[in-house]
């Protein structure tokens, strides 16, 4: 028995998310199906990131055990031609049988939340980033992300219904850029609460549109309120770039 590591890349328009789901398809689901059609074995995979519905990831990470004589290099292009063309195997490898893409140290994960700031839609950018017509402040937005990088209690910054007793996390790095239109919040840090960064990025919008000064982010950190910070983002901007195993 061997365990093999999947590097996953998908478009998540059309799936409600990575975990299996009673009341829909799942990038988790598709991935069984189709391997215990490679392997003929009865396959669960078990993911680093559980993302929500509607959410990409250029870079997820995802194991499974198997007795299969594919060459675990080959794993990735043999799977490949069983999966649709929105999930996409970018790399595979085989890993020690203790290891689990959740619990290692020293992990680190990069999102991206992706924003389409003009004044009518672009509907080529509808599936991959959110639309926001108003003007945006990106100098006020980096101001108010400052606050939020170290470690800190994110209990404003998590869904009510994230079921975790320590909201304590640590950001490493917030990066906001625009070119043209196109505006993109870049987070990164060792582990994110239930719609952490989607919450981020609905508040930095907020800020962006001189809602909140860049002050308030600060105030609603030490909080610790959800009803204090802005509106969780829609899904569709973000995307889970990269999980770093170090």
């Amino acid at each position: 028995m061997r365990r093999i590591r999947l590097f996953v890349a998908y478009d998540g328009t059309d799936y409600c998310g990575w975990q299996i789901q009673p009341n829909g398809i799942t990038i988790e689901e598709v991935l069984n199906t189709k391997l215990q059609k490679l392997t003929k074995e009865e396959i669960r995979v078990i993911g680093a990131s559980r993302t929500d519905s509607g959410v990409h990831a250029l870079g997820n990470v995802a194991v499974f055990d198997t007795d299969s004589p594919i060459p675990p290099d080959r794993m990735a292009y043999a799977l490949n031609q069983k999966l649709p063309a929105d999930i996409v195997i970018v790399k595979s490898d085989e890993v020690p049988q203790d290891w689990h893409p959740r619990y290692q140290d020293q992990v680190r994960k990069i999102y991206e939340y992706h924003i389409y700031n003009a004044a009518v839609p672009n509907p080529l950018k509808r599936r991959y980033s959110t639309f926001v017509s108003f003007p945006l402040d990106v100098e006020e937005m980096r101001r108010g992300a400052s606050y939020l990088i170290g470690e800190h209690d994110f209990a404003s910054f998590c869904n009510v219904r994230t079921n975790v007793e320590d909201t304590v996390r640590t950001v490493e790095e917030i990066t906001i850029t625009k070119e043209g239109q196109d505006i993109t919040i870049r987070v990164a840090g060792g582990g994110f609460l239930y719609n952490m960064v989607r919450i981020i990025a609905g508040t930095l919008i907020r800020v962006g549109r001189g809602f909140y000064a860049p002050e308030k982010v600060k105030e609603i950190l030490e909080a610790k309120e959800r009803t204090e910070a802005g509106v969780t983002a829609p899904p569709e901007g973000l995307v889970l770039m990269k999980i770093e195993y170090h």
